[in-house]
């Protein structure tokens, strides 16, 4: 039989087996929970948010949806840099992720799920900065919260719920059988009106297959057909005639004399121009002589003073012109010298008769 003694050294090794066994599995239980390992080296990360969105200390810190560290500390602070975001969330994330991890890197608050927990997300897809340093403060990134969403979509469900009751009355409206639409739909005169239109409508539609009015022989009538096929044969004989150069249409197409002449004619007026442009001939000289152009800019100009003479009625011409004293005397003159040049016509010896007197 044991003795006491050995009894109690037997109690005290369970003893320590137990509690060396809760150590290790408390050690390995550390060590299967703790983000990146109990061992790993990390460091501290700060950001700021308007709404903490409920975070709360020991919530997971991801990046790009793997866990790196977790959430410290959630205080709100009152400096004047931070009035528009408020709320400190302080991180501990490993130094295993550091070369994802960059000073412009962007932190968000999303949740696992609709229900789920809040957490802190970095994204780091855009980032282009150096390596993030302990004691380093992130930018963040706002994202809508479900209270968000549904606070702003309650403005929208009673737009919806304004539209709705509109569409009930304007339903109610026209099953009354009111206004222009609820008359369309309900009135039975609008079907005996649909009704007769289709009648009428048929009965054009026999009278044309019957080759009744124009349309019908138009499309009956073989008449319309035998006009078109010889007009048609009329335009390909002409195109035809056109072809072989018959008629003057047919010489302007394919008689080369007329473009040679055409060709010609240009050479010639291009070659006048050249002519005038270089002072040859009378039409260059006066083209390019200045003491010329004097000349007839001082002729117009004399002109123009004698046409305003002659219109102020200055001078003979001008009185001639002006005067109507002038006009009746020489109308005068010369109805009186018809007159006797008539009455010579009828009567000469009267005008004619020469007497010889011998003194």
């Amino acid at each position: 039989m044991p003795s006491q003694k050995q009894l109690k050294w037997s109690q005290l090794k369970v003893g320590l087996t137990v509690v060396a066994g809760s150590i290790v599995l408390a050690v390995l239980i550390l060590l299967m929970t703790s983000t990146g390992g109990m061992f790993t080296h990390k460091i501290v990360l700060t950001t700021y948010f308007d709404n903490a969105g409920g975070i709360q200390p020991g919530a997971v810190v991801r990046l790009e949806g793997v866990d790196i560290g977790s959430v410290t500390n959630v205080q709100v602070v009152s400096t004047p840099s931070r009035r528009l975001t408020p709320v400190q969330v302080t991180m501990k994330v490993s130094t295993k992720f550091h070369q994802s991890l960059r000073k412009d890197s962007l932190a968000t608050l999303d949740t696992a799920g609709v229900l789920g927990a809040t957490y802190v997300d970095i994204n780091s897809t855009a980032a282009r900065g150096p390596e993030v340093q302990d004691g380093d403060v992130l930018e963040s990134h706002e994202t809508p919260q479900v209270e968000d969403v549904v606070r702003a979509s309650q403005s929208t469900l009673q737009n919806l719920d304004a539209l709705e009751r509109r569409v009930d009355r304007i339903l109610a409206f026209v099953e009354s059988g009111q206004g222009s639409f609820g008359k369309l739909v309900y009135d039975p005169s609008l079907y005996n009106r649909l009704n007769t239109t289709v009648a009428q409508f048929q009965e054009l539609v026999a009278d044309v297959a019957n080759g009744k009015g124009s349309i019908g022989k138009a499309i009956v009538s073989d008449e319309l057909y035998h006009n078109a096929n010889d007009v048609i044969t009329k335009l390909n004989t002409i195109i035809e005639q056109l072809n072989a150069g018959q008629g003057t249409a047919g010489k302007f197409l394919k008689d080369p004399s007329l473009y040679n002449n055409a060709n010609d004619t240009i050479a010639n007026v291009k070659k006048l121009t050249d002519d005038v442009n270089a002072g040859k001939g009378a039409l260059g000289t006066m083209t390019h002589d200045q003491e010329f152009a004097d000349k007839l800019k001082n002729t117009v100009t004399q002109l123009s003073t004698l046409s305003d003479r002659l219109n102020s009625g200055q001078g003979t011409i001008g009185k001639l012109l002006q005067d109507e004293t002038a006009y009746n005397n020489t109308n005068q003159l010369l109805v009186e010298t018809r007159e006797l040049i008539k009455a010579i016509r009828e009567n000469p010896k009267k005008y004619l008769t020469i007497r010889v007197k011998v003194f």
